[in-house]
């Protein structure tokens, strides 16, 4: 009596570059939880709140005139679809945040159009986090969250906001957008965090 069916060679091996639940893309899908703001680039300002109120604010020259870097890095939708090496062009979270005395542990992100999205300050730092503004050697579209976008590849691409405007440092951390709807606080795609008990 045989041990193993006819036709049956296994189980597929997992990629390992893929986190659990999640398919491979080669497209880039389009998400939104609302209409696409249209920000020209000449009009785009980006600024740094600290807990005690006092601000900093960044031009689209300020912006572009700074030290940035390419880096080729793995997205991860909530959703379920993976895109693995995918290249943006932007400046470290961490060179807006050089200067800024602060005691905050978290930060709420702000996008043009209202949208907000909450991380621990710990996950913008150590160039983990960029303020992006260019994708595959081209300006990041609107439908992709241009002119300038939050990128955060290590958490669920929610994290990542779209049409970022700001960020504002907080003592103690506060629910966005979705994790207000309940979507994890946190959302690492390896441990599977999509929604609030995972």
């Amino acid at each position: 009596m045989a041990i193993v069916s006819p036709g049956f060679h296994g189980r597929r091996r997992a990629d390992p570059d893929l986190p659990p639940g999640q398919y491979l893309t080669t497209d880039f899908p389009v998400l939104s939880a609302g209409p696409t703001p249209r920000v020209p680039a000449d009009r785009w300002q980006f600024t740094v709140t600290t807990e005690t109120g006092a601000a900093t604010t960044w031009t689209w020259a300020d912006l572009t005139a700074m030290p940035a870097r390419d880096v080729t890095v793995d997205i991860h939708c909530v959703t379920k679809w993976s895109k693995l090496g995918t290249t943006w062009r932007g400046v470290p979270v961490s060179a807006f945040l050089e200067d800024v005395d602060t005691a905050a542990d978290y930060a709420m992100a702000h996008s043009y159009g209202g949208y907000t999205t909450n991380l621990p300050l710990d996950d913008l730092l150590d160039d983990q986090a960029w303020v992006a503004y260019r994708y595959d050697g081209d300006d990041i579209t609107p439908e992709h969250g241009g002119p300038v976008r939050l990128l955060v590849p290590h958490l669920y691409f929610w994290k990542s906001a779209k049409w970022l405007r700001g960020l504002t440092l907080m003592l103690e951390d506060s629910p966005g957008f979705w994790e207000t709807a309940g979507y994890h606080d946190y959302g690492d795609p390896w441990r599977e965090q999509r929604y609030q008990g995972d």
